[in-house]
């Protein structure tokens, strides 16, 4: 998640902290993502692990390999390094909050095919 809000037609990043995992090439990212109704993240990964907590409306998750994931306000997730995957949201939309602890040095997100 980049260092100051980002924005786009679907999603809106909001960052809250990012601070270093002491003795580790690791750094915890915490921000918020709001996204627009009826629409897909994008198929992406992370160079490290992702949890996060519905805070409205809902999403179903894909995972590749894995069932899809209906989530609603309330319910959470994690994601494993790596995974690729997507989030396609309800017809309300979503807001979540999520947690990545990812190797420092590498892009955040890396789109996938």
């Amino acid at each position: 998640m980049p260092a100051a809000a980002t924005q786009t037609a679907n999603i809106k990043r909001i960052p809250l902290q990012k601070f270093d995992v002491p003795g580790t090439n690791r750094e915890t990212i915490v921000g918020i993502a709001e996204v627009a109704p009826n629409v897909s993240i994008g198929r992406h990964t992370h160079p490290g692990i992702e949890s996060g907590y519905v805070l409205e409306g809902d999403m179903v998750l894909l995972i590749d390999g894995q069932p899809p994931k209906p989530l609603k306000a309330g319910e959470s997730y994690q994601i494993p390094t790596g995974a690729v995957h997507d989030g396609k949201s309800g017809a309300t939309g979503a807001k979540v909050i999520a947690t990545y602890v990812v190797e420092k040095g590498k892009p955040f997100a890396v789109p996938a095919p």
